[in-house]
């Protein structure tokens, strides 16, 4: 007697064998990302966290305090000076930076610009010398009784004012910041221009559009999401600020503290003052406070771009 078959829907068929070797296949090409990723980004963020939650004391050795660590760090005034510190850096550096770099990349694309590649190349170079030989090239051009500033007083007969004090270092580490990497950002901005049609631009032409109305409405609009990624690194960087003040420290030793930037605190934390735990935290204080920021960020920016 044949065996009468189970009605339609009762049952799911099980998969091919050829897809599910197809899933196991991506899988395999996944893994290696997966461990790398795993192990250079992930292991390291939880074992700071791990660090955080436990405190070295002079008797007793390392022991358990849950969140105390955090709390300190929440009061403690040099971690917020340098906080402060490298939040004014942001509000002020970083659109100065973007600005140059978006009128840069505007004049690039015109078209009326004569000499482009080597402009282009020129303002782009900038980026291509290490942060340390940078900080350094400046950091003795700055200084009043050596390099370049001294060298002024000296032929000139003035007095001009010393760069790395207290008053005057932030704005000057702001100018190397922003030496540096106005051309990265002009790549940016300059590549995203190449992908508008040129189409658009010549029905505005067509339309007695001036040039400052192409510029403001169909050029900056369309690159809209460069600026935001552009910004996005900026503030990253930012809060990441650690190489200019650490090189220019001993140049300016009265001007650049310990806790000049929260991760030049976190360097003499661990390094000079051998509190990892307490490191650890304030790194993990500050990841957390960069990414709120830049995906406040880029909210905004999908919005508006939305």
């Amino acid at each position: 007697m044949a065996a009468i078959p189970p009605p339609p829907g009762t049952g799911r068929a099980a998969p091919p064998r050829g897809r599910r070797g197809r899933r196991w296949l991506g899988w395999g090409f996944v893994a290696p990302f997966m461990i790398v990723f795993a192990l250079v980004f992930l292991a390291p963020i939880g074992y700071s966290i791990y660090l955080s939650l436990f405190r070295d004391r002079l008797i007793g050795g390392t022991s358990f305090v849950g969140l105390d660590n955090y709390v300190q760090a929440f009061q403690d005034g040099q971690f917020w000076s340098g906080l402060g510190r490298v939040a004014l850096f942001l509000a002020v550096q970083v659109p100065i930076m973007l600005c140059i770099a978006l009128l840069v990349a505007l004049a690039l694309d015109s078209g009326r610009l004569h000499g482009r590649n080597f402009f282009r190349i020129t303002i782009f170079l900038p980026y291509a010398v290490p942060a340390v030989v940078a900080t350094l090239m400046w950091g003795f051009m700055y200084g009043d009784r050596f390099g370049l500033v001294a060298d002024i007083n000296d032929a000139f007969g003035v007095s001009l004012p010393n760069l790395l004090s207290p008053g005057l270092v932030l704005a000057s580490i702001g100018n190397i910041v922003t030496w540096e990497f106005v051309g990265y950002n002009m790549l940016i901005f300059y590549s995203a221009l190449h992908v508008v049609p040129r189409s658009l631009y010549e029905a505005a032409e067509i339309d007695g559009a001036s040039q400052l109305r192409i510029v403001t409405s169909i050029k900056i609009p369309a690159i809209r999401g460069a600026l935001v990624i552009a910004t996005i690194f900026s503030i990253i960087g930012s809060f990441q600020l650690f190489n200019e003040p650490s090189i220019l420290k001993p140049l300016a030793p009265n001007a650049i503290t310990t806790y000049f930037t929260p991760n030049l605190y976190t360097y003499s934390l661990s390094f000079s003052g051998q509190q990892h735990n307490y490191a650890a935290t304030v790194a993990i204080v500050m990841g957390v406070v960069t990414m709120i920021i830049a995906y406040v960020v880029q909210l905004r920016g999908m919005r508006k771009e939305a």
